[in-house]
């Protein structure tokens, strides 16, 4: 199979690269190296991808049309995976356009490109943002999601309703995928896992937000691949599953996991609560184990010692130590 995905040298479009290039796919690849952080990081992740003749990449943007187009006309593309986007909550409250023309218009250019070049299969990347502050938990598919509290989130709302769209007027088979929180080797810097990792390493204040009451379903990221290996497999009509460990631990739980696997305390500069944050995400995986057989296996303390163990090994060419 050729399979297109965007977002390819980040965090999780690596991996999902290197997973289905391990299958014995071929794997176009595209991202713009935005500067949201170091483009250090994006390229020590596609290092060994470029070695491998089954992974094509192109530096491009999902703004641009005619470069979308003469992918897919220059490529015979069976599947695409979405994951480019403009990524962050607290980011997006202060770039609201931005994020929308990547996030939204960037989405239409790829659908666009795909009913030009007679591509119809697609899973595409949301995000469990998009719950908001449910009450309920753990989040359904099928619970509201109209009162998404972060520009980005709104964008992840808009991205999968275009995905239904184009499912109902052209027959396209889209999977949506709702991640929750995914963490592991290559995370990105800005993300809690990693950012508290070099803070607590270098002595560093780590910003404390609330009381250490909000909670995260954390999962880790060969969990997501696998449940994006289990999507692609079974991609069929217009679908939408959670993929998250479906288990919950708290901010002053997980700062106590990092302190612990480091041999190191962490320094707490305690501040309020951030605006767009929500208090918790929990994700109900029944419907994706049963209709197309996920099955998470990672603990939350497991998946911290890999990360910090890449951490480890990969912080002096990152940061310079």
């Amino acid at each position: 199979m050729n399979i297109l995905v965007t977002g390819a040298a980040g965090f999780i479009g690596s991996h999902v690269c290197e997973n289905f290039i391990n299958q014995n796919n071929t794997v176009v690849g595209i991202d713009n190296f935005d500067p949201f952080y170091s483009r250090k990081i994006k390229n020590l992740n596609l290092e060994q991808l470029l070695l491998n003749n089954k992974f094509r990449f192109y530096e491009t943007d999902i703004k641009n049309k005619e470069a979308l187009n003469s992918i897919f006309s220059s490529n015979k593309i069976d599947m695409v995976i979405h994951l480019a986007a403009k990524a962050g909550v607290r980011p997006s409250i202060d770039s609201i356009s931005e994020y929308y023309e990547v996030n939204v218009n960037g989405t239409v250019n790829l659908l666009e490109s795909m009913r030009n070049n007679g591509v119809s299969k697609m899973l595409f990347a949301s995000s469990s943002s998009i719950y908001g502050n449910n009450i309920k938990v753990p989040f359904a598919e099928n619970d509201p999601v109209d009162h998404p509290i972060s520009p980005y989130a709104s964008t992840k709302k808009s991205g999968e309703l275009l995905c239904h769209v184009y499912s109902h007027l052209y027959n396209f088979d889209i999977t949506c995928l709702r991640f929750f929180t995914v963490f592991g080797p290559r995370q990105r810097p800005d993300l809690a896992i990693h950012k508290f990792t070099k803070l607590i390493d270098e002595g560093i204040p780590l910003p404390f937000y609330g009381d250490g009451n909000t909670s995260r379903d954390y999962t880790y990221i060969d969990d997501i691949v696998n449940g994006i290996s289990c999507a692609l497999n079974t991609v069929d009509g217009y679908r939408i599953y959670n993929l998250g460990e479906s288990r919950v631990i708290n901010l002053k739980s997980l700062v106590e996991i990092i302190e612990k696997l480091l041999g190191k305390k962490a320094v707490l500069k305690f501040l309020p609560l951030q605006p767009g944050d929500v208090k918790t995400t929990y994700a109900d995986i029944s419907k994706a184990k049963k209709e197309i057989g996920y099955a998470p296996k990672f603990d939350i303390e497991s998946g911290i010692r890999e990360f910090i163990n890449w951490y480890t090994l990969n912080k002096a060419f990152l940061y310079g130590e």
